[in-house]
């Protein structure tokens, strides 16, 4: 996408990419409790993921914060499924105004090519059933469902599992 920058979230980048993230969620139906789902809270807090993981956006050349990902290094307290020799990245979001424009492809490509510098073997992540949009994206970069990992972080809420071995992407 021309225009399009890939960079480490700056604390003024927090309140846009929140909110971007959780108008994301609610505008795609992925709450069960809609605007009153306490999830929002967490999507919100851009600044908790940057205290734990390295959050990063994509901004367009008018420096409008268009979509944003956590990419987490690796097994850790912020690591949701990532075990020995993984990555994994969360809350991968894009506005409106960045969907169809490469934005949530080019923040995926950075996560990839973090896991690959930090000497990684592959990369996980978790989706919602619902998610079909992602896990397109997902399967283009080659990323593949990995059945056996999938996980319930609360009753009720069932997360599929993907993932990517770097030697063969």
């Amino acid at each position: 996408m021309d225009g399009l920058t890939i960079r480490a979230a700056r604390p003024e980048d927090y309140e846009r990419l929140g909110e971007l993230t959780a108008d994301a969620y609610l505008d795609d139906g992925l709450l069960d409790f809609g605007a009153e789902d306490p999830y929002l809270d967490v999507l919100r807090d851009v600044r908790h993921r940057a205290a734990h993981a390295d959050v990063i956006v994509a901004v367009g050349g008018d420096g409008t914060v268009l979509g944003g990902v956590a990419f987490v290094g690796g097994p850790g307290p912020f690591a949701n499924i990532a075990g020995d020799g993984e990555a994994e990245f969360r809350t991968l979001a894009v506005a409106p105004d960045g969907r169809g424009r490469g934005v949530g492809g080019a923040l995926v490509h950075e996560c990839l090519d973090r896991a690959r510098a930090l000497g990684r073997d592959r990369v996980v992540l978790s989706t919602q059933p619902m998610m079909h949009a992602a896990h397109r994206l997902y399967e283009r970069f080659g990323f593949v469902r990995v059945p056996e990992r999938d996980w319930s972080p609360v009753p009720g809420t069932a997360l599929l599992v993907y993932a990517l071995d770097l030697e063969r992407a």
